[in-house]
């Protein structure tokens, strides 16, 4: 297996919802979402794809206790400043904020927001890593 990850899919409550969430933060999707029932976003060298919480959750085989799962996305940035940026951009999109944007204890900056199906994001600056003009991150 390649060290890759290719998809990733949230489960969501209300794909509409979710849709207009992440488009809000201008994302397109790339695909008929009416049509097929799920959305896919093209990132460079990942998709991220919305479908319903419940479908995904028999597909996937497992239970869903409603809680967290355990995961926590992140998006990094080329600056602090774009992190404060992000983090307000989400904030007006509709997404709780968990914590602002702050110094790390690993030398960076980094907040967190909330998208509306409770799925956590961080937002950060690493100054260890670099971000390449196609938007692919790569550690130093």
């Amino acid at each position: 297996m390649d060290q890759r990850l290719s998809l990733v899919t949230l489960g969501v409550s209300d794909l509409r919802r979710a849709v207009s969430f992440y488009e809000a933060l201008g994302w397109k999707a790339g695909n008929d979402v009416e049509a097929q029932d799920v959305a896919f976003f093209q990132g460079p060298g990942t998709v991220i794809a919305l479908w319903h919480r419940d479908q995904l959750t028999a597909d996937s085989a497992v239970e869903d206790s409603g809680g967290w799962g355990g995961v926590t996305l992140a998006y990094n940035t080329r600056s602090p400043e774009e992190v404060d940026a992000v983090i307000a951009q989400a904030e007006a999109a509709g997404a709780k904020i968990g914590r602002p944007g702050g110094e790390t204890f690993w030398g960076g900056y980094s907040g967190i927001f909330i998208d509306p199906d409770g799925h956590p994001w961080e937002v950060a600056h690493n100054p260890h890593w670099t971000i390449t003009d196609d938007g692919q991150t790569r550690l130093s």
